[in-house]
């Protein structure tokens, strides 16, 4: 699937240079990235403020100079992030190939190639842009990705187009349910990005994430449980610059549910949370601190 461009005449000269850049090669696109890093670290400071309170709820046993440290190397990969996003419009599936690696394919490909859509649980760890076209180019079957439209009709046309280029499945949110009755028995992988905050009106869960009261999505869970799908986590790491190992961890096998130490209404989601802050200890300048994740406060009954 491949969706074409709406390009209002406005939007055609940010379209040509969007094209123009997006074509050239990761190591000039670098070279930019440096000048972005500068840019939102030193100069505008760009929502520092979010990320600085988000490091100290985050991590209270580091020390404010090795906060600063991990605030430094976030904007720095930050900036790698959103140049790499831009190439995905002109990446070729080749291209794609030597920058991504499945280090556990099997453990994907033993579900869905016996006839069993899989869920994903992804993150904004890293470069989760690149996850679903990689998934695209790496396995026979379809990858499917759930996303929340842009506002903007030229931008979500753009970003529509950049995702599926290369073979992925975009899924508006709002037609998830309505997609996975209508290919329940469809052998695929539907991949979720999960670890924003939802909204006040739909939050229905919380729990211990960075030591903080968190709310999480559900329904990823929710889906699980209707339609008896296996739930793997998407653990993606930084090799170098421009290359990633991406590897798969087991929730749930679609009919047990986690093995936790506490009892727990969501299990499956409490283990992502667990699996996601594992993620955040080890590569803490990996996540994408400039989303306000701690904004709503659990009311007191």
């Amino acid at each position: 699937m491949n969706k074409r461009i709406n390009i209002p005449p406005a939007y055609y000269p940010l379209w040509l240079l969007l094209k123009g850049l997006a074509a050239l090669p990761l190591p000039v696109l670098y070279l930019f990235a440096d000048f972005l890093y500068f840019l939102m670290y030193y100069v505008i400071g760009y929502r520092k403020k979010v990320v600085e309170q988000n490091l100290r709820m985050a991590f209270p046993e580091k020390g404010e100079a090795e906060r600063q440290r991990i605030a430094k190397a976030f904007y720095r990969q930050f900036a790698d992030v959103m140049v790499e996003i831009l190439h995905l419009a002109s990446m070729s599936r080749e291209e794609m190939l030597r920058r991504t690696t499945f280090t556990n394919p099997e453990v994907l490909s033993r579900y869905v190639e016996g006839g069993t859509p899989v869920l994903i649980l992804g993150t904004h760890v890293a470069n989760w842009e690149w996850s679903l076209s990689a998934a695209a180019v790496t396995f026979s079957f379809p990858a499917e990705g759930v996303y929340k439209p842009l506002n903007n009709p030229f931008f979500e046309s753009y970003m529509l187009h950049t995702r599926s280029r290369l073979g992925a499945h975009p899924i508006k949110m709002k037609e998830t349910l309505r997609e996975f009755v209508a290919k329940r028995k469809v052998p695929r992988v539907v991949a979720l990005l999960s670890d924003q905050t939802p909204l006040r009106s739909e939050i229905n869960f919380w729990t211990e994430f960075l030591h903080q009261d968190t709310p999480f999505y559900t329904g990823a869970e929710k889906l699980s449980q209707r339609f008896g799908y296996p739930v793997l986590f998407l653990d993606v790491k930084r090799t170098r610059r421009g290359h990633y190992a991406l590897t798969f961890e087991e929730i749930t096998d679609g009919k047990t549910a986690p093995s936790l130490a506490t009892e727990t209404a969501f299990p499956v989601t409490v283990a992502f949370a667990q699996k996601l802050e594992a993620a955040l200890r080890r590569a803490p300048a990996d996540y994408l601190w400039t989303h306000k994740r701690w904004k709503h406060k659990r009311l007191k009954s």
